[in-house]
């Protein structure tokens, strides 16, 4: 795959990533500049505030100066403020990670296949994003960038209107002081409001460019994504005709998937959303969430599970290999059914690394 930025692709659709701050390798993996350390030296995380002490204040300006310099440990016990001092020795471990494996991918990988992860969320998922940024780069489809972002921000799931609807956790909790989507999703059920008369839009083909050339936070993931398989239309004589909806944002987060096994696994796969699972010879899933494995494990062991545990599932998808010879002989052949959930909140957190951990490969 071509990770070479083209002049006419929004590739920094996400500067405060960072992805314009990587150096692509011989594999198409990415190298961290000092550009890239500083930027998260300017996190709120890291960057110096106005009560910040003098420690901390030399620290950080030694860092800006020298982001790869090392760090003694009676530095960070000289800092008046230890929550800032445990956020410097998280940044240095990823600091050390990456170092050590020459690349985000490659510190990735580490993490992933010790089952260790060391750092907070908000640090994987902002590795997570620029891998993603890095892979879409040629990317133009609006709705493909934003299904990317389900592997790195949590989102809220509400039905509206017959459309199964997410948008970006903390934007809309920000946003609604009465409990987030959920809430607004009651609020415009029950009062009659559309999502024209809302700063929120479902990203359409219509709106596309404005998602894309959107470089305010709050702006851009005030889109919302729609997961609807399929669509009713009403027809004469009570007649209701279920169409497929073609630009299901299930389908685009699927090509994510896709890019993402073969950019980390180097695996060839096709990924493509399903309503059910109508396969005998189903022997393997794989939850992309903490609520979707659970389910899938129950349906799998011909459990029956209550209709509130039931619409949790937001959608199954199937996967197949391009080349058997990867698979366990067992499964050659055969498909792995993916499953994607929400909580009982409504709250959709993917984990990208379950995709990478899990799959029955040979070797």
């Amino acid at each position: 795959m071509n990770t070479t930025p083209t002049n006419n692709t929004p590739v920094a659709i996400w500067p405060g990533c960072g992805q314009h701050l990587l150096r692509p390798d011989e594999r198409g993996w990415h190298r961290p500049t000092d550009g890239y350390w500083r930027l998260w030296l300017s996190r709120p995380e890291l960057a110096p505030v106005d009560d910040s002490c003098a420690a901390e204040r030399q620290l950080h300006a030694r860092l800006l100066g020298g982001p790869g310099r090392p760090v003694a440990a009676t530095e960070l016990e000289a800092l008046a403020d230890q929550d800032v001092a445990e956020n410097y020795r998280h940044f240095l471990r990823l600091r050390q990670a990456v170092s050590s494996a020459g690349t985000l991918e490659g510190a990735y990988l580490g993490w992933v296949r010790s089952r260790q992860f060391d750092l907070p969320p908000l640090f994987m998922d902002l590795v997570v994003q620029a891998i993603v940024a890095r892979l879409l780069a040629d990317e133009e489809d609006a709705q493909v960038w934003r299904a990317s972002e389900l592997l790195f921000r949590t989102q809220r799931v509400t039905v509206f209107e017959g459309r199964v609807l997410c948008g970006d956790q903390q934007s809309l909790d920000q946003a609604q002081q009465h409990g987030g989507f959920g809430e607004l999703g009651r609020l415009l059920r029950e009062g009659g409001v559309t999502l024209a008369d809302t700063q929120l839009q479902v990203l359409t083909t219509e709106n596309a460019a404005r998602y894309l050339s959107d470089r305010s936070h709050d702006g851009r993931h005030r889109h919302l994504l729609d997961l609807t398989h399929g669509l009713s239309q009403t027809l004469s004589h009570g007649l209701v005709l279920q169409l497929d909806n073609a630009r299901s944002g299930l389908r685009s987060l699927a090509r994510v998937l896709e890019l993402w096994l073969r950019h980390l696994l180097g695996l060839a796969v096709s990924i493509r959303p399903e309503a059910r699972v109508d396969d005998p010879a189903w022997r393997w899933h794989i939850g992309l969430d903490v609520q979707a494995s659970a389910l899938l494990d129950a349906l799998y062991q011909g459990q029956s599970l209550p209709d509130e545990s039931l619409r949790r599932l937001i959608s199954l998808f199937r996967l197949d290999f391009g080349d058997p010879s990867v698979v366990q002989v067992d499964m050659r052949g055969r498909s792995v059914y993916l499953g994607l959930a929400m909580d009982g909140e409504g709250r959709l957190r993917l984990k990208p690394q379950n995709l990478l951990l899990n799959l029955p490969l040979s070797a």
